[in-house]
């Protein structure tokens, strides 16, 4: 476990994740966690009726695996605080890999002195490097000098 303190973070910094392929069990999974038994993830021959043609992954799901995707390391001095800005821009399919990159976008204070705001942005990108997902991670963080 690495400690990275609020005073740590620096603005463009970024990394980037392994892909990850979603697969049809990843979107029957889902549906019977959520109950979203939708036409649109759910029915192939509906599907090829539609614009798209074929099934589509929630984009709940998506957002899921992301965040999984994303959470490689524990920071014992900071810990999430929620999600903003959360859209979800172009569609997946059955069997697109996914990536994800994360950005630090904006630090700010906190009410709470002895903590501040670190946001880092995340973009799911496809195989085709086309934007398919983008949100604002909010993460609480310690500040190592309580005295801001």
């Amino acid at each position: 476990m690495k400690s990275l303190f609020f005073e740590d973070y620096q603005l463009g910094d970024s990394r980037q994740t392994f892909g990850r392929t979603i697969t049809e069990s990843d979107i029957v999974l889902h549906a019977g966690q959520t109950g979203d038994f939708f036409p649109h993830h759910m029915d192939a021959e509906w599907c090829k009726t539609q614009p798209f043609k074929e099934r589509i992954a929630h984009g709940t799901l998506i957002f899921s695996v992301a965040v999984g995707m994303t959470a490689g390391e524990i920071n014992p001095e900071a810990f999430s605080y929620g999600y903003d800005r959360l859209r979800f821009i172009k569609p997946v399919f059955i069997n697109d890999t996914i990536t994800c990159k994360i950005t630090i976008s904006d630090k700010r204070d906190h009410k709470k002195p002895q903590f501040g705001i670190v946001a880092e942005k995340l973009e799911v990108h496809n195989q085709n490097g086309q934007l398919v997902l983008v949100c604002e991670h909010l993460l609480m963080v310690n500040r190592q000098n309580t005295e801001a």
